[in-house]
């Protein structure tokens, strides 16, 4: 019988770092599906903080609805994303609340599964008094960024076929408030280069090279 885990990512307080960036040359089929669907701005931030934190490995995402998909599309590489509670910026407190884990992974018998799960409504709850300091107009892109960072951390996971978390960078096991809603925050070198040697990577580099 096969045993379920979660590689998850929770809150902390604990200092940020960030690293380097290069070129995008793949292309990754991710899926996603919305417990509720998320405004447009909070969308767009998410995908473009995303693609700055995996474009330098490589790493450029076609995004696909999972409630849209036929069964028949084909990709070289995947991975499903759902994202549970509401996604916006509605209803925010002066208050932190927590703990809880942010995002996980599922893993069957020690094998990691394209399969990860985010949790907007603790997100936001996380850095919604941070959000409260800022412009309305600055917040939803600001949460987005924030879904973002979690999306790559679990996607890391993922691409680097590892359980293991980085100490400093997207990778960490802990992310604190300021780390979720700073302008920039990075994979560190050791993640990069997780990311970077890893058989996905390779994949999508064959598949690009390919005429």
């Amino acid at each position: 019988m096969k045993s379920s885990l979660f590689l998850c990512l929770v809150l902390a307080v604990l200092p940020a770092c960030g690293e380097q960036r290069e070129a995008t040359i793949a292309s990754i089929a991710l899926y996603t599906q919305f417990q509720q669907n998320p405004p447009q701005a909070v969308l767009e931030a998410l995908q473009d903080e995303l693609e700055s934190l995996m474009s330098p490995m490589g790493m450029h995402f076609d995004w696909r609805s999972l409630n849209a998909a036929r069964g028949n599309e084909v990709a070289v590489e995947l991975a499903v994303v759902t994202f549970k509670g509401r996604c916006d910026v509605t209803g925010l407190q002066p208050r932190l609340t927590g703990p809880g884990a942010l995002g996980w992974t599922h893993v069957s018998d020690g094998v990691i599964l394209p399969f990860s799960e985010v949790d907007c409504d603790r997100i936001r709850g996380f850095v919604q008094r941070e959000l409260l300091t800022l412009h309305p107009e600055e917040r939803e892109e600001v949460f987005g960024r924030a879904l973002g960072r979690v999306v790559a951390h679990e996607l890391y996971h993922i691409f680097a076929n590892t359980g293991r978390h980085g100490s400093c960078g997207v990778g960490k096991g802990a992310f604190t408030v300021q780390e979720l809603v700073a302008d920039d925050f990075q994979f560190e070198a050791t993640e990069f280069v997780a990311l970077r040697t890893s058989k996905v990577r390779a994949a999508l580099e064959t598949t690009a090279g390919t005429p």
